[in-house]
């Protein structure tokens, strides 16, 4: 059984967030300074893969594998070649680097001066970061419960259905009209015996996935089914089995076993997700409270005069460069 879909608007005080997709590059912090490059003659550490004078440590490897939520560490461990693409690329940039730092590349100005950047980045998330902690027992459930009624109206879960089908595909277009016919008497058989869907399907069902479960393709939204099937599907009764319906791939004769209306999601239900949300929520909160409070410490002044001849200069470059 398929998960429940949770529908949350914008409106619900944006307490629910989206999953950050993690990279496995390491890296791909776009202002993360650039790190020396070790070769293997240069240490002893046990070492995974090896490209020339370049190595990838055990210890590099495990460092990304500790910075993983449990359940992506353990989807790559099982997924052998996303792992090894990782080790490859990470080899390659390690050579690139070694190349760069043989021609001095790190220390021309242009370099120095984004390294620069980049470091000051790097501190001040992680300070600003440290600066502003969530107490470990917020939300507590009363702000959770508060959180969850102020947008109570917003937690639906949409209906679901439990269908069961039988499939026939179209493998050539000379065969349309011949597995038309085989679904037409497929279907009327299953009307006349809907009790016997699940043996009809075993026996005539080209999806072999469904019909080893007697048809069952599992507990979903009608969104998730392709346009033709959901037209069908939102006609049935629990129980009903539909005439043949032609989809791009072939013919579905469906059965509707089970019907659970939309509703709104319960606190438990939310309750993880939630949480998170409202933690990150306060941290926002207090690392700008913790920025404006730096700004009120001394007197802020603007110089008007010098911050337009800036930006006249800026755009006297523009012009003469031809960009607007």
């Amino acid at each position: 059984m398929k998960k429940r879909t949770v529908v949350a608007s914008a409106g619900a005080l944006a307490v629910l967030v989206v999953a950050v997709a993690l990279g496995l590059r390491p890296g791909n912090d776009p202002v993360a300074a650039p790190q020396p490059v070790k070769s293997v003659a240069a240490t002893n550490e046990p070492a995974v893969a090896r490209l020339g004078n370049q190595y990838v440590a055990s210890d590099e490897l495990k460092a990304l594998l500790a910075t993983l939520a449990p359940e992506s560490r353990e989807q790559l461990r099982g997924n052998r070649a996303t792992l090894e693409s990782w080790i490859r690329s990470r080899l390659a940039e390690k050579a690139v680097l070694e190349q760069a730092d043989a021609q001095g590349w790190r220390q021309r100005p242009e370099v120095e001066q984004q390294t620069r950047v980049a470091t000051e980045q790097i501190v001040f998330r992680n300070y600003l970061q440290s600066v502003s902690q969530v107490p470990a027992d917020y939300p507590n459930a009363t702000e959770l419960q508060q959180a969850y009624e102020a947008g109570k109206s917003e937690w639906m879960t949409p209906a679901l259905y439990r269908i069961s089908q039988i499939f026939l595909a179209v493998n050539e277009p000379q065969n349309l009209e011949a597995v038309r016919k085989q679904a037409v008497e497929v279907g009327r058989k299953a009307q006349a015996a809907p009790a016997e869907f699940a043996t009809l399907a075993g026996q005539y069902s080209q999806d072999r996935a469904s019909a080893e479960r007697g048809g069952d393709a599992g507990l979903q939204p009608l969104q998730q089914l392709v346009p033709e099937v959901r037209g069908a599907v939102s006609r049935l009764k629990v129980g009903g089995v539909s005439d043949p319906v032609q989809s791009p791939a072939g013919f579905h004769v469906i059965k509707l076993t089970e019907l659970q209306p939309a509703r709104t999601a319960t606190l438990d239900e939310l309750r993880e997700r939630l949480t998170q949300a409202l933690r990150a929520q306060r941290q926002e909160q207090i690392a700008k409270a913790y920025l404006d409070g730096m700004l009120n410490t001394a007197t802020l002044s603007i110089d008007g005069a010098e911050l337009n001849k800036v930006l006249e200069e800026k755009r006297y470059q523009a012009a003469s460069t031809g960009w607007k």
